[in-house]
């Protein structure tokens, strides 16, 4: 085993957990970091069901070790920051004989991701397994793995599956997709972006400290696919592939020879900010716990207003009488005085 990888990882860890609460620029408009050698295929798994209400699905992806090289990270659902984001899943694109890795964000939009079929919802183009109405997320139980007794905002529309049986994890290249950025898509690459939250760079992390998921030792079929929850890779939540999604070719070059040069951009200039949003404050937005609590009370609320009998019309309370003008008074008698003068 290489002891330099626990060094490296550590410090790919502490730059991404600063990227999670700081600005966010580089990852929406930028790339991490470059490879000369494609990713494996992504493998075949099944998604697992939802934990709770308010979690939303963020697929797995090969990410990259510069001492191990490919190594998996579990797709897992994760709370988004704020009511109203989605996940833009990260991709690996090929520009100028390298393969650069486009972190994936949060967004009011689900942006481009190289076309690649991740699966349960992302198709390749946009996101199909869900939408926000209001501060609830409603689950498309036609492509989501949902407990639809515990989670009762769903709905069902199969018109969106596309039957696309592409396992290729990466955009340009040789073998690669030829996707293109839609005008919207490149519309949403615009919007206010907001960085993976603490879980997910945590989770990232921890894969990257288990030797199984290197696709070295997994050849493309790792022992944890996906996982319930972030950073829980042991119990009944976790999925294990079951194929490659390819035949695994090793590498003909070592790790440390694939890797690439820094990116130019952030390599030479400065990140701009003047899109972006202000960091999420993850003491606050990220606590998972009560903000999961929050979205188990909404979904009870809508369900019991949902459910709640309406009154029939046959039963509807009869209508109050009108209340009867009072009798005018009668007149009073004239005084005595008045009755002996007129005598």
């Amino acid at each position: 085993m290489n002891r330099k990888l626990p060094v490296v990882s550590a410090l790919l860890f502490a730059v991404l957990l600063s990227l999670s609460s700081a600005s966010f620029a580089q990852i929406s408009v930028g790339i991490a970091f470059n490879v000369r050698i494609a990713p494996p295929a992504l493998p075949v798994y099944e998604q697992p069901i939802c934990p709770a209400p308010g979690y939303l699905w963020t697929p797995g992806y090969w990410s990259w070790n510069d001492d191990a090289g490919y190594y998996w990270v579990p797709g897992t659902w994760v709370m988004a920051p704020t009511p109203g984001l989605l996940w833009t899943p990260g991709y690996w694109g090929w520009s100028e004989g390298f393969y650069g890795w486009h972190e994936g964000y949060w967004g009011p939009h689900v942006g481009f991701y190289g076309g690649v079929n991740y699966g349960f919802g992302f198709g390749g183009v946009g996101f199909v397994g869900g939408e926000w109405r209001g501060g609830s997320f409603f689950y498309n139980s036609a492509v989501m793995h949902v407990d639809t007794v515990s989670i009762t905002n769903v709905y069902v529309n199969r018109t969106v599956i596309v039957n696309n049986e592409s396992h290729v994890a990466f955009n340009g290249g040789e073998g690669g997709l030829t996707v293109r950025a839609s005008a919207q898509e490149e519309s949403y690459a615009r919007e206010p972006h907001t960085a993976p939250v603490t879980s997910q760079v945590e989770h990232a992390h921890a894969a990257s400290q288990n030797r199984q998921n290197f696709a070295s030792e997994n050849h493309g079929r790792p022992a944890i696919a996906a996982t319930a929850r972030p950073g829980e890779f042991s119990g009944r939540g976790v999925v294990g592939a079951k194929a490659a999604g390819a035949a695994y070719h090793p590498p003909a070059m070592s790790p440390k020879e694939a890797r690439g040069p820094a990116p130019a951009a952030s390599r030479n200039s400065p990140e701009p900010k003047s899109h972006l949003a202000r960091p999420v404050d993850q003491s606050v937005k990220n606590n998972d716990a009560t903000r999961e609590n929050n979205m188990r009370q909404n979904n009870t609320r809508e369900n019991n207003m949902r459910n709640e009998p309406t009154r029939p019309q046959s039963e509807a309370r009869p209508a109050q009488p009108k209340s009867q003008p009072k009798p005018a008074a009668k007149p009073k008698p004239a005084p005595k005085e008045e009755k002996e003068k007129k005598k």
